[in-house]
């Protein structure tokens, strides 16, 4: 259709290694985000009440501390690629439709699925730190889907947090990394409806996860 926008088409595993290998590229003493805490770090950014623009989150990705690029340092491909899943997840939150986080079985085979989603997790946290809106609206829709993101961290990680503490202790331990996939991306478009001020599940529920469970390999 003649002046229709094309949307970018959402990034294969192809372009995600790619992403992830110049995230890694970027020099030290920098501390940039893995594509896994990444993913997360986006979603806490997009659940926030008000638009978060570019030039705020974006430096936090090759850093967690916002520190600037080195003069030189040619940024400009790995910034397309997080802006396009940047995109593709803001597209999935405001429709409050599924989205595949990327999450990764670990090759321990002691790790449980609690130690696979802990990178995501970490990148949301660190997302609602940085940016604290969403936390100060004192919403109480808010404080039973984050405890099924922030079940997954240390307890001694959620100081003067009895409330939420008090909610995690109710929730059952994902039965497997499909499950544990689908608390964060429950919890995510939950957290968007508390955000956007809406009543609960109740007026814009998310979907059936169960018929989309996942974990991506690594």
């Amino acid at each position: 259709m003649s002046g229709a926008s094309v949307l970018p088409a959402p990034l294969g595993d192809a372009e995600r290694e790619r992403l992830d290998e110049l995230l890694a590229a970027v020099p030290a003493p920098l501390d940039p985000l893995d594509t896994g805490m990444l993913d997360g770090f986006l979603c806490g950014v997009l659940v926030q009440p008000e638009p978060v623009a570019p030039e705020r989150w974006l430096p936090r990705v090759t850093d967690v501390d916002g520190r600037p690029l080195p003069a030189g340092f040619d940024a400009r491909e790995l910034r397309a690629l997080v802006r396009r899943r940047h995109a593709e997840l803001g597209r999935a939150i405001a429709a409050r439709a599924w989205f595949d986080p990327w999450v990764y079985e670990l090759d321990d085979p002691d790790a449980t699925p609690e130690d696979a989603v802990l990178p995501w997790i970490a990148g949301f946290a660190a997302a609602l730190e940085q940016f604290p809106a969403l936390m100060r609206s004192a919403s109480p829709a808010v404080l039973e889907p984050l405890a099924l993101l922030y079940r997954y961290l240390d307890a001694d990680d959620l100081e003067d947090a009895d409330e939420l503490l008090a909610v995690i202790e109710t929730l059952e331990a994902p039965g497997d990394l499909a499950e544990a996939v689908e608390d964060l991306v429950r919890g995510t478009l939950l957290l968007a409806d508390a955000s956007a001020g809406a009543a609960g599940p109740e007026r814009r529920s998310p979907p059936n996860a169960a018929a989309h469970r996942s974990g991506r390999r690594r």
